[in-house]
């Protein structure tokens, strides 16, 4: 990650990744305290199942937004690697054109069903249905921001040629240990 990307999206960043910890221990602490009432005194907290399933829905979404900021989706430099800086601009521009239409997409669909669930309730609790697509939305935005952040980078030259492949290592190979003189 560069410093551009950095100084964007850190406030943000701090507030999505507290939002994630707030979103788990919810979640652990419903399953958990329900599991507890359950098997100790036979009974437990009717609407623990499905607020706990509706905090996975946004934690996986809200982790994928911390993803595309981090850069940490999987990918391949096979092809890139081979290329001049001329050719990775041309690939970068067009792998966040893909993205931003993909993100897009992601928005329609989540609107189109959050427009579908203003309509229903959640059989416990009496919330509205919208709540669980609208990750989709919040994921769709927040990612747009950050690719059209890269893309705004990319159009008035602010990227490094170093950002140009945005490919992380696997743990495996990070972590590898190095041999030296062939052992």
């Amino acid at each position: 990650m560069n410093k551009s990307t950095a100084n964007f999206g850190s406030t943000l960043a701090s507030g999505i990744d507290a939002l994630l910890a707030a979103l788990l221990l919810a979640m652990v602490v419903m399953v958990f305290g329900n599991v507890v009432l359950r098997y100790g005194f036979n009974t437990g907290i009717t609407f623990s199942e499905e607020l706990s399933r509706w905090a996975f829905v946004w934690l996986t979404f809200l982790g994928a937004v911390v993803a595309v900021k981090d850069g940490a989706h999987l990918g391949t430099d096979m092809f890139l690697s081979r290329l001049g800086t001329a050719g990775k601009r041309l690939c970068l521009l067009c792998a966040q054109l893909c993205m931003l239409g993909c993100v897009g997409l992601v928005f329609w669909g989540s609107w189109l069903q959050v427009k579908i669930g203003l309509g229903s309730e959640a059989p416990v609790t009496g919330l509205s249905m919208a709540w669980v697509p609208a990750a989709g939305l919040a994921f769709a935005v927040l990612a747009a921001l950050f690719h059209a952040h890269t893309l705004w980078r990319l159009a008035t030259g602010r990227i490094s040629d170093a950002d140009l492949v945005g490919v992380q290592e696997s743990e495996d190979q990070v972590n590898a240990p190095v041999a030296v003189n062939g052992r």
